[in-house]
């Protein structure tokens, strides 16, 4: 039997070795070991912020005004056009065009003016246009609204709502889009009867 001295050193040639941590794995599951992940992806650039049409006529009122009534109506269209393209929400569209604030009323800043601006082709082009971005509307479900909603009570004899019910089922919609479809149409002030 073969004794070691005091003192001595028996080294084995099987050293056990020290485990390595592993490197941690990236996304896909793939350790570092087999290369440089995947920089990340440059996020998109972000789009451009729109300039609504109410800011541009702001600043030019004056010289749409004093246009020519069918270079004025061309001018109107033109911008109302150009915003359209940038795909607004209807709500938006109808408020910076057609809203009380609007560029229509901006630009026809009288009764009489604007009445003459709704017997115009430029202004049944932009209701058309403002019938289309109703169209493509489509509002998830609890997402904000675009701006605060107001109600109204509106009396109304029994058969005038039945025919509304009727047409609404006819054109299927409901009927609180085929009033709104109905209240932003133009209407003749002869046809309005004065309050008494």
């Amino acid at each position: 039997m073969h004794h070691r001295s005091p003192g001595s050193f028996h080294q084995s040639p099987f050293v056990p070795q020290v485990p390595q941590p592993n490197p941690p794995l990236g996304p896909a599951g793939v350790g570092a070991r087999l290369g440089p992940a995947t920089p990340p992806a440059a996020p998109p650039p972000a789009p451009e912020p729109v300039t609504l049409p109410t800011t541009k006529v702001q600043q030019r009122c004056h010289f749409y005004q004093s246009l020519p009534p069918d270079e004025r109506a061309k001018e109107v269209c033109r911008i109302a056009a150009e915003f359209y393209k940038t795909n607004p929400d209807w709500v938006l569209f109808f408020r910076e065009v057609l809203g009380l604030r609007g560029i229509v009323r901006q630009i026809y800043n009288t009764p009489e003016a604007l009445a003459q601006f709704e017997q115009t082709p430029e202004y049944e082009e932009i209701q058309h246009m403002l019938a289309r971005l109703r169209e493509r509307s489509h509002t998830k479900p609890g997402s904000p609204p675009q701006e605060p909603t107001r109600v109204i009570t509106v009396r109304l004899p029994k058969s005038l709502h039945e025919a509304l019910r009727a047409e609404a089922h006819e054109k299927r919609t409901s009927m609180n889009k085929l009033c709104i479809s109905k209240l932003l149409q133009m209407i003749d002030q002869d046809l309005v009867p004065a309050e008494t």
